[in-house]
């Protein structure tokens, strides 16, 4: 804490965090060293941090690839830089004697601490090869339930305004009816937090099956969703009673699709802007 009772969570351990529960019991025990000792991790070599642990070198290894690291070093380089420079936003869980200005300035800060997260785990490769897909697919569906659906239904909504004949369900049904009618060359983007969501995934499993190319967008865990998916793109949000991860998970989520639609209307930077126009004049109207 600092003298402001503010957490301070660097980036790397947002990921020993997030995916602590999916570990192998050695890599737990790495994880425990690095959250008590996180500030002189950037000191040990490999064999130092395997034997202090009570470990093996693989186990770092696998740890820092299970992270999402290549290896060791890089895993050591973002250590670095993330005890220099620490996050400052926090996720608090908001108390019952809380005024209105705490709450306030606690859900905002919660809502930034999620992007902050969101933006360390979001792999650049990962998030390259989603653009590409999307930028190159002949159909684009998206699947989200629940608050998720939401973000499906904006994902349309702003990827029609560059261009691309982009389609949303919400209605797990017809996500199984859409998805048997794709092939070779269309996208299906699942959007779901828990990545467990049985209806979703066997409409993915059914786009898998007909040569579409899956992109999920979930939270920053193993879940089942990784299975079906070519492409996954991580988010980061923390729960409490008062604080669903619907809310900021929702926000993270959107971010994501924001940054896609960002993506791809650069790659097609002169047709995107002209279809801009064209949606945005084909709207002027009920604006009246």
């Amino acid at each position: 804490m600092d003298k402001n009772g503010t957490s301070q969570l660097p980036g790397f351990l947002v990921r020993v965090q997030a995916m602590y529960s999916s570990l192998r019991d050695s890599e737990k025990k790495i994880a425990d060293y690095i959250k008590e000792n996180y500030q002189n991790i950037m000191n040990l070599t490999i064999t130092e941090l395997a034997e202090k642990s009570g470990t093996s070198e693989a186990a770092v290894v696998r740890l820092c690839k299970s992270l999402g690291y290549k290896g060791f070093q890089e895993f050591k380089i973002k250590a670095a830089q993330d005890v220099i420079q620490p996050s400052r936003q926090v996720h608090e869980a908001i108390e019952r004697d809380d005024d209105l200005p705490t709450i306030k300035k606690k859900v905002f800060n919660a809502h930034i601490q999620t992007l902050i997260d969101t933006l360390e785990i979001l792999n650049d490769e990962d998030f390259e090869k989603a653009v590409d897909l999307i930028a190159n697919a002949n159909r684009l569906e998206f699947y989200g339930e629940g608050g998720s659906g939401v973000v499906a239904l904006d994902a349309q909504h702003k990827f029609l305004k560059i261009g691309l004949k982009s389609f949303a369900s919400i209605d797990s049904n017809l996500q199984a009816m859409l998805a048997s009618l794709l092939q070779k060359g269309d996208v299906v983007v699942g959007i779901s937090h828990s990545g467990a969501s049985r209806n979703l995934i066997e409409s993915l499993e059914i786009a898998k099956k007909m040569g579409a190319s899956i992109i999920a967008i979930t939270n920053y865990s193993k879940s089942p969703i990784l299975k079906v998916s070519d492409v996954v793109l991580f988010t980061i949000s923390k729960e409490t009673a008062f604080k669903s991860y619907a809310m900021s998970s929702r926000i993270a989520e959107l971010a994501i699709i924001d940054a896609l639609v960002m993506g791809v209307a650069f790659k097609h930077y002169e047709e995107s802007f002209k279809n801009i126009q064209k949606t945005r004049d084909a709207t002027l109207p009920k604006k009246y």
